[in-house]
């Protein structure tokens, strides 16, 4: 009888129709397979690389509008459930065939350290363990059963880690050495990340929750480090350290198989370039290093469209869910960081985006991890600091980029041609007769959340909003909650605006104003679809690990519906 063992997972990703995809992590070498309910089912062989061992098991064959439990084999033998599991039995659960009149749910955070008993600072309740709680009680056939969770970044924290990663990294270190320099507080090299992703998703109740609730995610800075990607200088400065080549290529490797593969469909995965040569290894450990090394030098190319085209490895992705179409948008990887000439995308990466806005739905959700739409008084100085880190003044310049890198000067508005082109593409598609019911921009980050409506100009009809949900698991120091308080505020943030007005900035292409917030505790969000109307919940964590309703709003005007948009 084999011994290997089912070490993360299984995490349901992608559900497509009657098509499933469920990731996992082995102790060893293994056939995995799916089992249902039903008569639908999938097999696969672990990959191996690092000296681990993955699978992505396409499972075909499911019944439309139904909820089915699963099984997971390894070498015939049943890993999954758990025996005396305290949780219910996983799921698949599939849309109806006529499933553009169905409701969607989208669950969407992010900022998640891993649970109280292994960090050091006293956080307040895990969101995301309390909605699994929750989900325990209700019925997967409901209306209330999410159909996907969004993580919008910061899903392990390589650069903040737990006393239980530190005494690991110390145990490791004693016997494997790093290039010089390396911290000895942050994981660098892929088997020190898997153990990141061990800590975090064995959780119990986030196990659960990730076998059974689809799920999709996005990286931001603290996958790989602080800042990351903050200037060409902080790029410049990090590639001079020792020990950089191998954080960037582990981080963004590990990022590949434990978060960016299960967000393909299964014919994504089918055509991935990078999944078809790992699978086809015996041992990948160098396929995927050689993967992290060239993801990584491309972005120094992203300025240069002709041969960005030809190298580029694109982490942004989108689906569709009954019509409501999601994209998510890569903030960190790609970003164009020449001076004068930034860019949230490199030009090739936004024509995809903006091909992808237009089509066949209701309702488009753009997944970001940096909110698009910031406090005013933090937005414009943003946008200044991006101007004199522009000026032709040497000492200008440097003081401006110091600045830059010291307060995490980086969201939209420090990339502000991204920034207007952005509100440029949401006031096209919201003109007209056939403009979509509600655009939304969903984002994490900044770790507090709040909803704000875009106010575009020209004759507009569709509402567009920010709504930003953040931290899962985490907390913004105490002395910075007045200042982002502060960023809303009119008056600061016309000083401020003053000030950026100093430096040549026109005002913004477009206005905002916060209708609900800012909440600083730890928080999911739930954005309804239904038809033509929207509607968001904000819920927070008490004290005892429930969830209470902090904020709850409409967001398409109530009346007739509004015209579905077509191509």
């Amino acid at each position: 009888m084999s011994g290997t063992e089912l070490l993360v997972g299984p995490l349901l990703r992608r559900v497509v129709g009657d098509r499933a995809t469920i990731w996992v992590e082995t102790s060893a070498p293994a056939t995995v397979r799916v089992e249902t309910s039903g008569a639908a089912g999938g097999t696969a062989a672990t990959f191996s690389a690092f000296g681990h061992h993955y699978a992505l098991v396409v499972v075909t064959g499911l019944a439309l509008g139904t909820s089915v439990r699963y099984q997971v084999f390894l070498d015939d033998r049943p890993v999954w459930p758990e025996p005396d599991s305290p949780y219910p039995p996983s799921v698949i659960r599939t849309r109806r065939a006529d499933d553009a009149d169905q409701p969607v749910r989208l669950l969407f955070g992010s900022c998640r350290e891993t649970t109280q008993h292994s960090t050091t600072r006293r956080l307040p309740p895990d969101a995301l363990d309390a909605y699994a709680r929750r989900l325990v009680d209700l019925d997967p056939a409901g209306d209330a059963w999410p159909d996907l969770l969004l993580l919008l970044g910061d899903q392990v924290y390589a650069d903040e880690t737990s006393p239980v990663i530190r005494r690991f990294l110390r145990r490791r270190r004693r016997h494997r050495g790093l290039p010089p320099g390396a911290p000895d507080d942050q994981v660098v090299s892929f088997p020190e990340y898997t153990k990141l992703y061990l800590e975090s998703w064995r959780d119990p109740e986030i196990r659960w929750l990730l076998s059974t609730v689809p799920s999709v995610m996005i990286f931001d800075d603290h996958e790989v480090i602080d800042d990351w990607n903050t200037s060409a200088r902080w790029r410049a400065g990090m590639h001079r350290e020792a020990w950089w080549t191998e954080r960037i290529s582990s981080g963004l490797a590990s990022y590949w198989v434990y978060q960016h593969l299960g967000n393909l469909d299964p014919d994504e995965i089918a055509a991935d370039p990078v999944y078809r040569a790992v699978t086809a290894a015996e041992d990948a450990t160098e396929v995927l290093r050689e993967f992290g090394i060239r993801v990584d030098t491309e972005a120094d190319l992203a300025h240069d469209q002709q041969r960005w085209a030809q190298v580029q490895y694109q982490w942004s992705y989108s689906l569709d869910l009954g019509r409501t179409r999601v994209i998510v948008l890569d903030n960190r990887c790609s970003r164009v960081l020449r001076p004068g000439a930034r860019s949230m995308l490199p030009a090739g990466e936004w024509s995809w985006f903006t091909d992808r806005a237009h089509g066949r739905y209701d309702h488009l959700v753009v997944g970001s991890s940096l909110p698009w739409l910031m406090p005013p008084g933090i937005h414009h100085l943003e946008s200044w600091n991006e101007r004199l880190a522009d000026s032709p003044r040497r000492p200008v310049a440097a003081v401006s980029e110091w600045l830059r890198q010291l307060v995490d000067l980086e969201h939209w508005a420090a990339f502000r041609r991204s920034f207007d082109d952005l509100g440029q593409v949401f006031a096209r598609l919201g003109t007209g007769d056939r403009s979509p019911a509600s655009i939304s921009v969903l984002s994490g980050d900044v770790h507090h959340s709040y909803v704000a409506r875009a106010e575009l100009p020209g004759d507009v009809r569709t509402p567009v909003y920010q709504l930003t949900c953040s931290p899962i698991h985490n907390q913004v120091p105490a002395p910075m909650r007045p200042l982002m308080r502060l960023g809303w505020w009119r008056g600061p943030a016309a000083m401020v605006r003053a000030l950026a007005r100093t430096a040549g900035l026109p005002a913004p292409s477009v206005r905002w104003r916060k209708l609900d917030g800012p909440y600083f505790g730890n928080a999911v969000s739930t954005l309804v679809h239904d038809g033509a109307s929207a509607e968001v919940v904000l819920e927070g964590t008490t004290k005892e690990g429930q969830l209470r309703t902090v904020a709850s709003r409409r967001l398409t005007p109530p009346g007739p519906p509004v015209p579905p948009r077509r191509t």
